[in-house]
């Protein structure tokens, strides 16, 4: 992925999901999969929490954790950019993200040595 041009792209989890209840994991791969395809296009995102009443972990992870999975967390941390969120919710938000750049940053590390150790391309 190249560098994040200026164009932001606003994406209202209301609009998206579906919902103002963010608590399930499949409504979280929705946005997800929106976010994702902004990064594809090396756009800036702007994810608005707007009327939304509850946040779960569950639903964070699907939305924005597992986006560490399939790009650097500077990108991430660059392009992606949150609103309209309430205090303790952005706890959860960074809980839920320093969490997922943790693990993905460790299970592409033990992925490396395990094909260093037996080859191949994917363990």
């Amino acid at each position: 992925m190249g560098k994040a041009t200026e164009e932001k792209v606003k994406i209202k989890i209301i609009e998206t999901a579906g919902i103002n209840c963010c608590v399930a994991a499949c409504d979280g791969q929705k946005v997800h999969d929106k976010i994702a395809d902004a990064f594809r296009k090396n756009r800036v995102v702007e994810l608005s929490f707007a009327e939304t009443n509850e946040l779960t972990p569950a639903f964070l992870n699907s939305a924005v954790g597992q986006l560490y999975g399939t790009f650097q967390a500077e990108i991430i941390e660059k392009s992606l950019s949150f609103t309209d969120l309430d205090h303790e919710d952005e706890i959860v938000l960074k809980r839920v993200m320093e969490r997922a750049k943790g693990y993905f940053e460790h299970a592409y590390s033990c992925r490396k040595a395990l094909r260093d150790v037996i080859g191949g391309e994917d363990a």
